[in-house]
């Protein structure tokens, strides 16, 4: 474990932190959410277990995914055979799919997580990096 991280480079350790704090922040504002929900309509939105643990793997697994689409990227930056790194993107890109469909059919089927509050993080990275550059481009 120790050797993957080793050879990540700076940025995108940089920005795999930057993603994770974005991220955990959507988390919770995803919780305070479905406290509110609950609150509001308590029969129809649950405020449980299980939308605590749904949010904090689903929150975690999306900063894996973009993790792994960062190191992908290194090794794609550091390969000169252009049809290698074309092969190594398809193959990243397959894995990190692989991995958000199995965490969403797990979030779906097992009942110890809330379905929604574990597939919803998944969007929190793309979403979050978004808003945070429209918003410095506005301060500029």
């Amino acid at each position: 474990m120790n050797k993957i991280f080793k050879n990540v480079q700076p940025q995108v350790a940089e920005q795999t932190q930057k993603v994770a704090m974005i991220t955990g922040g959507g988390v919770i504002l995803m919780w305070i959410a479905f406290f509110v929900l609950h609150l509001v309509i308590p029969e129809k939105v649950a405020f449980d277990y299980t939308v605590f643990l749904a949010g904090a793997i689903g929150g975690l697994v999306a900063v894996l995914v973009f993790f792994l689409m960062g190191l992908t990227v290194q090794k794609v930056v550091a390969t000169e055979d252009e049809s290698h790194a074309k092969a190594l993107m398809r193959a990243g890109y397959s894995r990190r799919m692989m991995i958000r469909v199995l965490w969403g059919i797990l979030a779906l089927v097992a009942p110890c997580f809330h379905p929604v509050a574990g597939i919803l993080p998944l969007i929190f990275p793309n979403t979050g990096i978004k808003l945070f550059y429209k918003w410095m481009a506005g301060v500029k």
